[in-house]
Protein backbone atom coordinates (compact mmCIF):
# COMPACT_ATOMS: atom_id res chain seq x y z
CA UNK A 1 0.00 0.00 0.00
CA UNK A 2 1.00 3.73 -0.28
CA UNK A 3 3.03 5.10 2.20
CA UNK A 4 1.50 8.02 1.71
CA UNK A 5 -2.58 8.91 0.68
CA UNK A 6 -2.55 10.21 -2.70
CA UNK A 7 -6.24 11.64 -4.04
CA UNK A 8 -7.19 13.32 -7.82
CA UNK A 9 -7.56 16.07 -5.47
CA UNK A 10 -5.32 18.50 -2.79
CA UNK A 11 -4.42 15.85 -0.12
CA UNK A 12 -6.77 15.99 3.44
CA UNK A 13 -5.51 17.70 6.04
CA UNK A 14 -5.77 17.02 9.87
CA UNK A 15 -5.19 20.13 12.04
CA UNK A 16 -5.44 20.13 15.63
CA UNK A 17 -6.89 23.33 17.11
CA UNK A 18 -6.49 23.39 21.02
CA UNK A 19 -9.31 26.48 21.54
CA UNK A 20 -10.42 26.62 24.90
CA UNK A 21 -12.04 30.03 24.90
CA UNK A 22 -11.57 32.48 27.34
CA UNK A 23 -14.75 35.19 28.61
CA UNK A 24 -13.60 38.66 27.69
CA UNK A 25 -14.02 40.95 31.15
CA UNK A 26 -15.26 43.79 28.88
CA UNK A 27 -18.84 45.60 28.50
CA UNK A 28 -18.73 45.69 25.17
CA UNK A 29 -16.04 44.70 22.24
CA UNK A 30 -17.01 45.80 18.91
CA UNK A 31 -20.65 45.90 19.49
CA UNK A 32 -20.52 42.80 21.13
CA UNK A 33 -21.73 41.69 24.72
CA UNK A 34 -18.96 40.67 27.22
CA UNK A 35 -21.22 37.60 27.48
CA UNK A 36 -20.59 36.34 23.71
CA UNK A 37 -16.92 37.98 23.26
CA UNK A 38 -14.10 35.14 23.81
CA UNK A 39 -10.65 34.80 22.44
CA UNK A 40 -9.22 31.43 20.66
CA UNK A 41 -5.80 30.18 21.15
CA UNK A 42 -4.48 26.40 20.07
CA UNK A 43 -5.53 23.99 22.91
CA UNK A 44 -7.95 21.14 22.87
CA UNK A 45 -9.83 21.19 20.30
CA UNK A 46 -9.85 18.79 17.14
CA UNK A 47 -11.10 20.07 13.85
CA UNK A 48 -10.67 18.32 10.80
CA UNK A 49 -10.23 20.60 7.66
CA UNK A 50 -11.41 18.68 4.95
CA UNK A 51 -9.98 19.95 1.32
CA UNK A 52 -9.44 17.05 -0.67
CA UNK A 53 -12.09 15.99 -3.58
CA UNK A 54 -13.47 13.53 -1.45
CA UNK A 55 -14.91 10.37 -4.14
CA UNK A 56 -18.21 10.37 -4.28
CA UNK A 57 -19.96 7.21 -5.72
CA UNK A 58 -23.23 7.45 -4.38
CA UNK A 59 -26.14 6.28 -6.36
CA UNK A 60 -28.47 9.21 -5.14
CA UNK A 61 -28.20 11.98 -4.02
CA UNK A 62 -24.73 12.13 -5.46
CA UNK A 63 -21.66 13.70 -6.65
CA UNK A 64 -22.53 17.48 -8.61
CA UNK A 65 -19.84 19.52 -10.06
CA UNK A 66 -18.08 21.69 -7.63
CA UNK A 67 -18.90 25.26 -9.71
CA UNK A 68 -22.45 24.18 -8.62
CA UNK A 69 -22.19 23.77 -4.80
CA UNK A 70 -20.07 27.41 -5.03
CA UNK A 71 -22.83 28.92 -7.04
CA UNK A 72 -25.38 27.40 -5.47
CA UNK A 73 -24.13 28.01 -1.72
CA UNK A 74 -23.64 31.58 -2.49
CA UNK A 75 -26.68 32.48 -3.37
CA UNK A 76 -27.94 30.44 -0.21
CA UNK A 77 -26.45 33.79 1.11
CA UNK A 78 -27.21 36.37 -0.98
CA UNK A 79 -28.76 35.79 -4.21
CA UNK A 80 -27.94 37.87 -7.12
CA UNK A 81 -26.80 40.55 -4.63
CA UNK A 82 -30.48 41.14 -4.05
CA UNK A 83 -29.80 40.94 0.28
CA UNK A 84 -32.01 38.04 -0.16
CA UNK A 85 -31.22 34.13 -0.16
CA UNK A 86 -32.70 31.86 -2.69
CA UNK A 87 -34.78 29.94 -0.07
CA UNK A 88 -36.90 32.84 0.52
CA UNK A 89 -36.98 34.30 -2.85
CA UNK A 90 -40.36 34.64 -4.39
CA UNK A 91 -41.22 32.28 -7.34
CA UNK A 92 -43.57 34.41 -9.71
CA UNK A 93 -40.97 36.87 -9.31
CA UNK A 94 -38.65 38.74 -11.85
CA UNK A 95 -35.57 36.80 -9.55
CA UNK A 96 -37.07 33.67 -10.06
CA UNK A 97 -39.07 33.22 -13.59
CA UNK A 98 -35.96 33.75 -15.17
CA UNK A 99 -34.47 30.57 -13.66
CA UNK A 100 -37.33 28.25 -14.35
CA UNK A 101 -37.39 29.67 -18.20
CA UNK A 102 -33.74 29.23 -18.55
CA UNK A 103 -33.82 25.62 -16.77
CA UNK A 104 -36.23 24.65 -18.81
CA UNK A 105 -34.88 26.41 -22.18
CA UNK A 106 -31.32 24.48 -21.75
CA UNK A 107 -33.18 21.09 -21.11
CA UNK A 108 -34.69 21.46 -24.83
CA UNK A 109 -31.67 22.35 -26.39
CA UNK A 110 -29.41 20.00 -24.83
CA UNK A 111 -31.83 17.09 -25.85
CA UNK A 112 -32.89 18.77 -29.22
CA UNK A 113 -36.56 18.45 -28.51
CA UNK A 114 -38.62 19.23 -31.13
CA UNK A 115 -41.98 22.10 -30.77
CA UNK A 116 -44.05 19.30 -29.74
CA UNK A 117 -42.05 18.39 -26.70
CA UNK A 118 -42.05 20.63 -23.62
CA UNK A 119 -39.97 20.07 -20.10
CA UNK A 120 -41.78 20.84 -17.41
CA UNK A 121 -40.26 20.54 -13.68
CA UNK A 122 -42.57 19.10 -10.97
CA UNK A 123 -42.49 17.94 -7.18
CA UNK A 124 -42.73 14.24 -5.79
CA UNK A 125 -39.13 12.69 -7.73
CA UNK A 126 -39.92 10.18 -10.65
CA UNK A 127 -41.72 7.71 -8.36
CA UNK A 128 -44.28 10.42 -8.51
CA UNK A 129 -44.29 9.53 -12.35
CA UNK A 130 -45.19 5.85 -11.42
CA UNK A 131 -49.08 7.31 -11.05
CA UNK A 132 -49.21 10.18 -12.44
CA UNK A 133 -47.84 8.93 -16.23
CA UNK A 134 -50.87 5.94 -16.14
CA UNK A 135 -53.44 8.38 -14.75
CA UNK A 136 -52.90 10.70 -17.90
CA UNK A 137 -52.36 8.33 -20.33
CA UNK A 138 -54.19 5.28 -19.78
CA UNK A 139 -57.94 4.34 -19.50
CA UNK A 140 -59.32 1.83 -16.67
CA UNK A 141 -60.55 -0.82 -20.04
CA UNK A 142 -57.13 -0.03 -21.64
CA UNK A 143 -53.72 -1.77 -21.92
CA UNK A 144 -49.96 -0.74 -21.19
CA UNK A 145 -47.06 -2.62 -21.82
CA UNK A 146 -44.19 -2.48 -19.61
CA UNK A 147 -40.77 -4.07 -19.39
CA UNK A 148 -39.81 -5.82 -16.21
CA UNK A 149 -36.00 -4.99 -15.87
CA UNK A 150 -35.35 -4.92 -12.02
CA UNK A 151 -36.68 -2.69 -8.66
CA UNK A 152 -37.90 0.29 -10.14
CA UNK A 153 -39.60 -1.18 -13.32
CA UNK A 154 -41.10 -3.51 -10.50
CA UNK A 155 -42.43 -0.46 -8.91
CA UNK A 156 -43.98 1.90 -11.87
CA UNK A 157 -46.07 -1.60 -12.75
CA UNK A 158 -47.39 -1.58 -9.71
CA UNK A 159 -48.69 1.40 -9.62
CA UNK A 160 -49.65 1.48 -13.14
CA UNK A 161 -52.28 -1.46 -12.35
CA UNK A 162 -54.09 0.87 -10.52
CA UNK A 163 -55.76 2.72 -13.76
CA UNK A 164 -55.91 -0.06 -16.02
CA UNK A 165 -54.50 -3.34 -17.42
CA UNK A 166 -50.47 -3.95 -18.03
CA UNK A 167 -48.81 -6.50 -19.78
CA UNK A 168 -45.22 -7.81 -19.61
CA UNK A 169 -43.78 -6.78 -22.79
CA UNK A 170 -40.18 -8.43 -21.69
CA UNK A 171 -38.45 -9.06 -18.73
CA UNK A 172 -35.17 -10.12 -17.02
CA UNK A 173 -36.56 -11.75 -14.34
CA UNK A 174 -35.36 -14.90 -14.67
CA UNK A 175 -31.76 -14.18 -15.15
CA UNK A 176 -32.43 -11.65 -11.59
CA UNK A 177 -32.36 -8.71 -13.74
CA UNK A 178 -28.60 -8.97 -14.41
CA UNK A 179 -29.60 -8.91 -18.53
CA UNK A 180 -32.39 -6.75 -20.61
CA UNK A 181 -34.54 -8.46 -22.67
CA UNK A 182 -33.84 -8.37 -26.05
CA UNK A 183 -37.15 -8.78 -27.53
CA UNK A 184 -40.36 -7.32 -27.02
CA UNK A 185 -44.19 -8.30 -27.74
CA UNK A 186 -46.22 -4.98 -27.20
CA UNK A 187 -49.58 -4.99 -28.50
CA UNK A 188 -50.52 -2.93 -30.86
CA UNK A 189 -53.32 -1.59 -29.14
CA UNK A 190 -51.43 -0.78 -26.05
CA UNK A 191 -52.09 2.75 -24.69
CA UNK A 192 -48.00 2.70 -24.58
CA UNK A 193 -44.68 0.92 -23.21
CA UNK A 194 -42.97 1.83 -20.43
CA UNK A 195 -39.09 1.22 -20.50
CA UNK A 196 -36.77 2.01 -17.21
CA UNK A 197 -33.20 3.18 -19.22
CA UNK A 198 -30.96 2.30 -16.44
CA UNK A 199 -31.63 0.14 -13.42
CA UNK A 200 -29.83 2.14 -10.88
CA UNK A 201 -30.01 -1.45 -8.21
CA UNK A 202 -29.41 -4.04 -11.24
CA UNK A 203 -26.62 -2.19 -12.78
CA UNK A 204 -28.33 -3.21 -16.04
CA UNK A 205 -29.32 -0.37 -19.08
CA UNK A 206 -30.78 -0.09 -22.29
CA UNK A 207 -28.28 0.12 -25.10
CA UNK A 208 -30.77 -0.61 -28.31
CA UNK A 209 -33.59 1.07 -27.46
CA UNK A 210 -37.43 0.04 -28.81
CA UNK A 211 -38.11 3.10 -30.73
CA UNK A 212 -40.03 1.38 -33.13
CA UNK A 213 -42.27 -0.41 -30.84
CA UNK A 214 -45.40 0.77 -32.61
CA UNK A 215 -46.91 2.42 -29.60
CA UNK A 216 -46.01 5.70 -27.83
CA UNK A 217 -42.45 5.23 -25.81
CA UNK A 218 -42.57 6.49 -22.05
CA UNK A 219 -39.37 6.13 -20.39
CA UNK A 220 -37.94 6.34 -16.64
CA UNK A 221 -34.47 7.78 -17.23
CA UNK A 222 -33.91 8.82 -13.70
CA UNK A 223 -30.56 7.15 -13.77
CA UNK A 224 -28.93 7.88 -17.18
CA UNK A 225 -30.71 11.30 -18.14
CA UNK A 226 -28.84 13.51 -20.33
CA UNK A 227 -25.54 11.14 -19.77
CA UNK A 228 -25.48 10.16 -23.72
CA UNK A 229 -26.60 11.11 -27.16
CA UNK A 230 -30.34 9.81 -28.03
CA UNK A 231 -32.99 10.62 -30.12
CA UNK A 232 -35.23 12.07 -27.32
CA UNK A 233 -37.54 13.10 -29.33
CA UNK A 234 -38.38 9.52 -30.41
CA UNK A 235 -39.99 9.31 -26.46
CA UNK A 236 -43.50 10.64 -25.49
CA UNK A 237 -42.85 10.68 -22.07
CA UNK A 238 -39.30 11.07 -20.10
CA UNK A 239 -39.21 11.81 -16.62
CA UNK A 240 -36.67 11.36 -14.37
CA UNK A 241 -35.23 12.44 -10.61
CA UNK A 242 -33.05 15.56 -10.63
CA UNK A 243 -30.86 14.28 -7.62
CA UNK A 244 -28.19 11.93 -9.99
CA UNK A 245 -27.24 13.58 -13.72
CA UNK A 246 -29.38 16.82 -13.44
CA UNK A 247 -28.84 18.53 -9.14
CA UNK A 248 -30.05 17.80 -5.88
CA UNK A 249 -32.92 16.07 -4.46
CA UNK A 250 -36.70 17.71 -4.56
CA UNK A 251 -37.18 17.96 -8.28
CA UNK A 252 -38.14 16.02 -11.26
CA UNK A 253 -37.63 16.64 -14.72
CA UNK A 254 -40.67 15.76 -16.89
CA UNK A 255 -40.25 16.16 -20.88
CA UNK A 256 -43.78 15.50 -22.51
CA UNK A 257 -44.96 15.11 -26.07
CA UNK A 258 -48.48 17.16 -26.07
CA UNK A 259 -50.12 14.93 -28.82
CA UNK A 260 -50.00 12.02 -26.61
CA UNK A 261 -52.30 13.74 -23.60
CA UNK A 262 -55.92 14.56 -23.46
CA UNK A 263 -57.04 11.06 -24.22
CA UNK A 264 -57.63 9.99 -21.18
CA UNK A 265 -61.77 9.96 -19.98
CA UNK A 266 -61.35 10.01 -16.55
CA UNK A 267 -61.63 13.25 -14.77
CA UNK A 268 -57.87 14.18 -13.62
CA UNK A 269 -56.39 16.36 -10.78
CA UNK A 270 -55.85 19.57 -11.58
CA UNK A 271 -52.17 19.23 -9.71
CA UNK A 272 -51.80 15.65 -11.52
CA UNK A 273 -52.61 16.73 -15.39
CA UNK A 274 -50.14 17.47 -17.50
CA UNK A 275 -51.61 19.75 -19.56
CA UNK A 276 -52.04 22.53 -16.69
CA UNK A 277 -48.48 22.58 -16.07
CA UNK A 278 -47.92 23.19 -19.52
CA UNK A 279 -50.15 25.76 -19.95
CA UNK A 280 -48.47 27.26 -16.63
CA UNK A 281 -44.96 26.96 -17.24
CA UNK A 282 -44.61 24.29 -14.50
CA UNK A 283 -45.41 27.55 -12.35
CA UNK A 284 -48.92 25.79 -11.25
CA UNK A 285 -48.54 26.28 -7.89
CA UNK A 286 -45.06 26.69 -6.02
CA UNK A 287 -41.80 25.23 -7.59
CA UNK A 288 -39.20 23.47 -5.45
CA UNK A 289 -37.25 27.20 -6.10
CA UNK A 290 -33.79 25.92 -4.60
CA UNK A 291 -34.06 22.57 -6.58
CA UNK A 292 -34.89 24.15 -9.77
CA UNK A 293 -32.18 26.52 -9.14
CA UNK A 294 -29.48 23.87 -8.55
CA UNK A 295 -30.74 21.85 -11.73
CA UNK A 296 -30.32 25.37 -13.77
CA UNK A 297 -26.52 25.43 -12.78
CA UNK A 298 -26.21 22.13 -13.63
CA UNK A 299 -27.55 21.99 -17.29
CA UNK A 300 -25.62 25.22 -17.47
CA UNK A 301 -22.34 23.50 -16.28
CA UNK A 302 -23.27 20.39 -18.97
CA UNK A 303 -24.27 23.02 -21.73
CA UNK A 304 -20.36 25.03 -21.31
CA UNK A 305 -19.02 21.26 -21.12
CA UNK A 306 -19.90 20.58 -24.41
CA UNK A 307 -23.36 19.42 -24.04
CA UNK A 308 -24.33 15.73 -24.10
CA UNK A 309 -21.95 14.80 -26.70
CA UNK A 310 -18.88 15.72 -24.76
CA UNK A 311 -20.25 14.21 -21.31
CA UNK A 312 -20.92 10.81 -23.41
CA UNK A 313 -17.30 10.45 -24.00
CA UNK A 314 -16.13 11.56 -20.51
CA UNK A 315 -18.73 8.54 -19.63
CA UNK A 316 -17.65 6.23 -22.18
CA UNK A 317 -13.83 6.76 -20.82
CA UNK A 318 -14.95 6.36 -16.89
CA UNK A 319 -17.25 3.25 -17.68
CA UNK A 320 -14.37 1.73 -20.22
CA UNK A 321 -11.61 1.94 -17.78
CA UNK A 322 -13.48 0.62 -14.82
CA UNK A 323 -14.73 -2.76 -16.45
CA UNK A 324 -11.62 -3.21 -18.68
CA UNK A 325 -9.80 -3.40 -15.09
CA UNK A 326 -12.62 -4.97 -13.25
CA UNK A 327 -12.38 -8.08 -15.98
CA UNK A 328 -8.61 -8.18 -15.46
CA UNK A 329 -8.86 -8.41 -11.70
CA UNK A 330 -9.46 -12.05 -10.64
CA UNK A 331 -10.93 -11.66 -7.38
CA UNK A 332 -13.56 -8.99 -8.03
CA UNK A 333 -16.62 -10.33 -10.47
CA UNK A 334 -19.02 -8.63 -12.66
CA UNK A 335 -22.43 -9.75 -12.57
CA UNK A 336 -24.28 -8.28 -15.18
CA UNK A 337 -24.52 -9.82 -18.80
CA UNK A 338 -21.31 -7.55 -20.28
CA UNK A 339 -23.41 -6.22 -23.51
CA UNK A 340 -26.00 -4.97 -21.03
CA UNK A 341 -23.55 -3.05 -18.13
CA UNK A 342 -24.91 0.48 -17.18
CA UNK A 343 -22.42 2.81 -17.74
CA UNK A 344 -23.90 4.85 -14.94
CA UNK A 345 -23.81 2.28 -12.25
CA UNK A 346 -21.63 -0.17 -11.91
CA UNK A 347 -22.20 -3.54 -9.99
CA UNK A 348 -20.06 -6.41 -8.64
CA UNK A 349 -19.07 -8.53 -6.39
CA UNK A 350 -15.74 -10.74 -4.68
CA UNK A 351 -15.48 -14.32 -5.74
CA UNK A 352 -14.68 -14.29 -1.68
CA UNK A 353 -17.27 -12.72 0.24
CA UNK A 354 -15.01 -12.71 2.71
CA UNK A 355 -12.78 -9.90 1.72
CA UNK A 356 -15.71 -7.58 1.14
CA UNK A 357 -16.21 -5.50 4.44
CA UNK A 358 -12.22 -5.29 4.27
CA UNK A 359 -12.22 -3.68 0.81
CA UNK A 360 -15.26 -1.42 1.92
CA UNK A 361 -13.02 -0.03 4.91
CA UNK A 362 -10.10 0.47 2.46
CA UNK A 363 -12.25 2.42 0.30
CA UNK A 364 -13.16 4.20 3.24
CA UNK A 365 -9.84 5.39 3.96
CA UNK A 366 -9.11 6.42 0.78
CA UNK A 367 -12.15 8.83 0.65
CA UNK A 368 -14.05 6.64 -1.59
CA UNK A 369 -17.90 6.86 -0.14
CA UNK A 370 -20.85 5.21 -1.62
CA UNK A 371 -18.92 2.04 -2.72
CA UNK A 372 -21.22 -0.45 -0.44
CA UNK A 373 -23.96 -2.37 -2.97
CA UNK A 374 -27.73 -1.75 -2.33
CA UNK A 375 -29.19 -3.96 0.60
CA UNK A 376 -31.01 -6.09 -1.79
CA UNK A 377 -28.42 -7.22 -4.45
CA UNK A 378 -24.80 -7.03 -2.13
CA UNK A 379 -21.25 -6.38 -3.01
CA UNK A 380 -20.35 -3.30 -4.43
CA UNK A 381 -21.89 -0.83 -6.41
CA UNK A 382 -20.06 2.33 -7.95
CA UNK A 383 -22.19 5.20 -9.25
CA UNK A 384 -20.50 7.02 -11.85
CA UNK A 385 -22.61 10.17 -13.11
CA UNK A 386 -21.44 12.83 -15.27
CA UNK A 387 -20.63 15.01 -12.42
CA UNK A 388 -18.22 12.18 -11.50
CA UNK A 389 -14.14 12.95 -12.50
CA UNK A 390 -12.60 10.53 -14.45
CA UNK A 391 -9.90 10.80 -11.50
CA UNK A 392 -11.62 9.08 -9.38
CA UNK A 393 -12.08 6.21 -11.40
CA UNK A 394 -8.20 6.25 -11.62
CA UNK A 395 -8.29 6.27 -8.35
CA UNK A 396 -10.45 3.49 -7.71
CA UNK A 397 -9.36 1.30 -10.20
CA UNK A 398 -5.85 1.72 -8.97
CA UNK A 399 -7.09 0.62 -5.22
CA UNK A 400 -8.64 -3.00 -6.48
CA UNK A 401 -5.64 -3.80 -8.46
CA UNK A 402 -3.05 -2.82 -4.77
CA UNK A 403 -5.77 -4.89 -3.15
CA UNK A 404 -5.61 -7.82 -5.86
CA UNK A 405 -1.78 -7.80 -5.09
CA UNK A 406 -1.92 -7.74 -1.83
CA UNK A 407 -4.68 -10.48 -1.52
CA UNK A 408 -3.40 -12.46 -4.94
Amino acid sequence: MRGKKERSGEEITNNKLYTPFFLIPCVFLWGIPSQFCFFASSKNLNVKTATAMIHNFNAGPSVLPKEVFEQASQAVIDFNNTGLSILEIGHRTTSFEPIMSEARTLVKELMSLDDDHEALFLHGGATTQFMQVPMNLLNENELAAYTDTGTWAVKAIKEAKLFGHVEIAGSSKETNYTTIPKELTVSPTASYLHITTNETIAGTQWKDLPYDCGVPLVADMSSDILSRVLDYNRFDIIYAGAQKNMGAAGVNLVVVNKNVLGKVTRVLPTILDYRNHIKEGSMLNTPPVFAVYVAMLTLRWLKNLGGVAAIEKINNAKAELFYSTLDSLPIFKGIVAKEDRSYMNAVFVMDDPSLEKEFLDLCKQEGMVGVKGHRSVGGFRVSMYNALKYESIVALTDLMKEFTERKG
